[in-house]
């Protein structure tokens, strides 16, 4: 026996307590982390007007974004196969059907991001959700609200100011008492 090895031998239990202590703060971090973290996210463009938008619907019908001035315009940026996207949409169907039944409706429009129309009208066709479906097919509408990922939801005023920015899955709940505040802020 060699003098290194009664050092290996003590070295050893050493440097796995010092893995396993890593591995078990490593596990409390991903296992304290929101896993859902839908939050008002800042962005450059809050409080400034909205950028153009010109595009065409999944109807084939043009779209501008400066023609909704007087209304206020939610943009919820989407994929069909994002899974956080598809958790999101029985939440936006309700807000839907809720706006739509309130005296001063918000008008939501879902901006495709990096998808098929096949894919979109299937999806919509299964999981329900009528409002208007805009391609973003060059992404040059993702690109212009900075959307780095999907979702992300935006909240346009009835002067064509960006008010709301939401990066992550939302709710209804959120997505109403959010809407509710700033109709409350900016008038109906």
């Amino acid at each position: 026996m060699t003098a290194t090895q009664p050092r290996q031998r003590r070295v050893a239990p050493f440097v796995a307590t010092i893995v396993g202590m890593v591995l078990f703060a490593l596990l409390i971090v991903l296992v304290t982390a929101d896993p859902n973290p839908s939050d008002n996210a800042e962005s450059p463009l809050l409080g400034n007007p909205a950028p153009a938008v010109v595009s065409t619907t999944l109807e084939d019908k043009t779209f501008e974004l400066a023609r909704r001035k007087g209304s206020w315009v939610i943009f919820n940026f989407f994929n069909s196969t994002c899974v956080p996207c598809v958790n999101e949409h029985p939440d936006l169907v309700a807000f839907a059907e809720a706006e739509a039944k309130s005296a001063n409706p918000a008008e939501l429009y879902t901006i495709i991001n990096d998808d098929s129309d096949g894919a979109v009208q299937n999806f919509f066709e299964t999981n329900g959700g009528d409002w208007t479906k805009v391609r973003d097919s060059d992404a040059a509408i993702s690109v212009a609200f900075g959307v780095a990922k999907v979702p992300e939801t935006w909240v346009i005023d009835p002067n064509g100011y960006v008010r709301l920015r939401i990066a992550g899955q939302l709710t209804e709940t959120l997505l109403t008492e959010q809407l509710n505040l700033l109709k409350e802020q900016f008038g109906s």
